[in-house]
C-alpha cells in the first residue's frame, strides 16, 4: 500500500489499530480490531470487550491488509467518518 495524505480518508472499521501515544497512560498500547467509529472516538474490540479511545488525544498505529503499518495523529481523524471522506486534504508532509 502506498502511503499518501489520502490515508485519512480510509475506512478504519475492520482495521487492526493500536494507541501509540496518548497523554492518558491507560490508553497507550490499547488496541485491537476497530469495530466502531464516531466523530470523536474509535472503539476497539479487545479480548471480547469494547474499549473506546478519544481520537483527538491519541496517536494511532493502523495495520492494513497488506501488512503496512501507518502512524496517524488522531487530530487528523476527528470528524464523522462519512464527512472525512469528502474533506479536502492539505499536504501533511
Amino acid at each position: 500500500m502506498k502511503v499518501t495524505p489520502e490515508i485519512i480518508r480510509y475506512e478504519f472499521i475492520g482495521t487492526e489499530g493500536k494507541v501509540a501515544r496518548s497523554p492518558h497512560e491507560g490508553y497507550v498500547g490499547l488496541g485491537g480490531k476497530v469495530v466502531s467509529e464516531t466523530k470523536n472516538t474509535f472503539t476497539f474490540l479487545l479480548k471480547g470487550k469494547e474499549k473506546s479511545v478519544i481520537k483527538e488525544s491519541a496517536v494511532f498505529n493502523f495495520k492494513f491488509e497488506d501488512g503496512t503499518v501507518v502512524e496517524i495523529d488522531g487530530k487528523l481523524l476527528v470528524g464523522r467518518p462519512e464527512d472525512r471522506v469528502k474533506k479536502s486534504i492539505k499536504r501533511l508532509w
